[in-house]
């Protein structure tokens, strides 16, 4: 992608698919998806054009109002990972003064929870209490995503709470502060990032409303982001001078501060080491059109003013990724045989071996894409129709030998039939002519090649009807050149209509 495009349209509150999903379906690929959240006006999508490689791609932005409307993306070949896309979403800005609709909000956050590997968190500053509770929306997760339908649940994941089983699909969490300009000290002592993202993180004893407000926050980031392993800080300094900071898109290098380079380089490397796939429950990973498929999936759900579910989208997932992959198979399958029938009539041997041929390549294509069909049942679909196809064909073989050793029949009975009409067998040893004429008609049509498997039952039907035309010869080969020329015509006729479809002389 040579620019990134809108994924998600939030327009008026209502979120909405964008034609950009389509891009999506043209990816094989396994997906790393990265996604960056947090209060408008925070320098989001700088980190995005960083990651994409680029100076310029998302919108930055110099002015208060938000840039960034919905999801957008930017799909970009994964920089360490070969064969893998690196998948970057900049959502739009948290708390945006002009929408003032917290709800909204909440959505937007949880579609970058549920689409990403790894989920980025952009604030300014520090990590004070402010910082925290504009994360608020964290704690509504449970609220807004279920991990199993309800009737689907399992005892043992009954006894579970929602929040451990999000721990198990949750993206890697990244916690970076812009404009920081403390020192990383904590009681005097020199302190990491992920030690300071902890410290901050950190409880207070007591039951009180007041310091259960003030943990509730933290408490989901720690349940749902466990830390040193899906837990990651970046702390940025100032990227350059106050004046110059409303353009930090056009500035090249050399303007800016090299420890903010630093810091940045470090985050991008992390990024691309440690961002898994994307992957879905049961640690099935997600191509770029499957993760098109859940885009449309979580975004139908919210629509429908349904809570999105994991289990739920999996299985939606699986049946379109299923049937396209039996009506894949079956295009492997059809096109393999069209070869096959273009050589119609051939024998069923060879018609057999190519069936079987193909069909194991169906197969082979249809498990490239199958996703989660557990018990085999779009694989039996597909096998039921390949064998259903091999029917219709077995018959179409049939049908075209039958018309193919009939056409022969008709151009090589043609000269015979002429000369019976004429009455040139009729006369004294006219039987005798007729029947090595005859013979050398059946020689040359036995050697005709590739006649199919219906050369004989169609050679024993013709010779039915000339057996009746052998009897007349035989019986009036004597009789006046008149009387079996008018009669012997009518028997002629009578053999010519068993090639009507194939000969214009039929008499009606």
């Amino acid at each position: 992608m040579e620019e990134p495009v809108c994924l998600v349209e939030n327009v008026n509150g209502s979120l909405s698919v964008s034609d950009g999903a389509q891009y999506l379906s043209k990816i094989t690929e396994p997906v790393v998806v990265v996604c960056v959240v947090g209060l408008y006006r925070t320098g989001k999508s700088y980190l995005m054009n960083r990651l994409a490689g680029k100076d310029t791609g998302f919108a930055l932005g110099s002015t208060i109002e938000s840039k960034t409307k919905g999801i957008w993306m930017w799909c970009v070949p994964h920089p360490s990972k070969p064969g893998h896309t690196l998948v970057l979403l900049d959502t739009e800005g948290l708390g945006d003064v002009d929408k003032g609709d917290s709800k909204n909000d909440a959505w937007v956050f949880c579609l970058a929870v549920l689409l990403s590997s790894t989920l980025i968190y952009n604030s300014r500053g520090t990590i004070d209490n402010t910082a925290v509770e504009n994360l608020h929306f964290v704690t509504e997760l449970a609220e807004h995503i279920k991990v199993k339908s309800p009737s689907a649940a399992t005892e043992d994941e009954e006894v579970m709470d929602e929040s451990s089983q999000f721990m198990q699909f949750f993206p890697k969490f990244i916690w970076t502060v812009r404009d920081f300009i403390l020192e990383l000290e904590i009681e005097n002592k020199k302190v990491t990032e992920d030690q300071y993202l902890d410290f901050a993180l950190q409880l207070k004893k007591g039951a009180a409303k007041k310091i259960s407000d003030y943990n509730l926050p933290r408490e989901c980031i720690r349940t749902y982001f466990l830390p040193y392993t899906t837990r990651k800080c970046f702390v940025f300094p100032l990227p350059a001078t106050q004046d110059k900071m409303s353009r930090l898109e056009s500035l090249n290098e050399g303007e800016l501060w090299p420890h903010f380079l630093t810091v940045t380089r470090r985050f991008c490397d992390y990024v691309f080491k440690e961002s898994e796939v994307k992957t879905v429950k049961g640690g099935h990973r997600v191509t770029g059109r499957m993760l098109g498929h859940l885009v449309r999936v979580y975004v139908d759900m919210i629509s429908g003013n349904s809570v999105p579910c994991l289990e739920n989208a999996v299985v939606v997932m699986s049946q379109i990724e299923n049937q396209a992959a039996v009506q894949q198979g079956m295009e492997v399958y059809e096109r393999g045989m069209e070869q096959v029938k273009s050589k119609f009539p051939v024998s069923v041997d060879e018609i057999s071996a190519e069936h079987q041929k193909f069909s194991n390549l169906a197969t082979t294509e249809f498990m490239k894409r199958s996703f989660k069909d557990q018990h085999g049942e779009y694989l039996k679909t597909l096998a039921g129709s390949v064998e259903k196809r091999y029917a219709e064909l077995l018959m179409e073989n049939l049908k075209s030998s039958e018309t193919k050793c009939r056409v022969l029949l008709s151009q090589l009975y043609s000269g015979l039939s002429e000369a019976v009409r004429r009455g040139d067998y009729t006369t004294p040893g006219g039987y005798s002519l007729y029947c090595t004429h005859r013979e050398n008609i059946i020689r040359e049509y036995n050697t005709h090649p590739n006649k199919g498997d219906k050369a004989q039952d169609v050679l024993e039907e013709f010779l039915k009807q000339w057996n009746v035309e052998e009897s007349f010869v035989l019986t009036q080969h004597t009789n006046s050149l008149l009387v079996t020329s008018n009669f012997s015509s009518r028997m002629s006729d009578s053999i010519v209509c068993f090639f009507a479809p194939y000969s214009s002389s039929c008499r009606q």
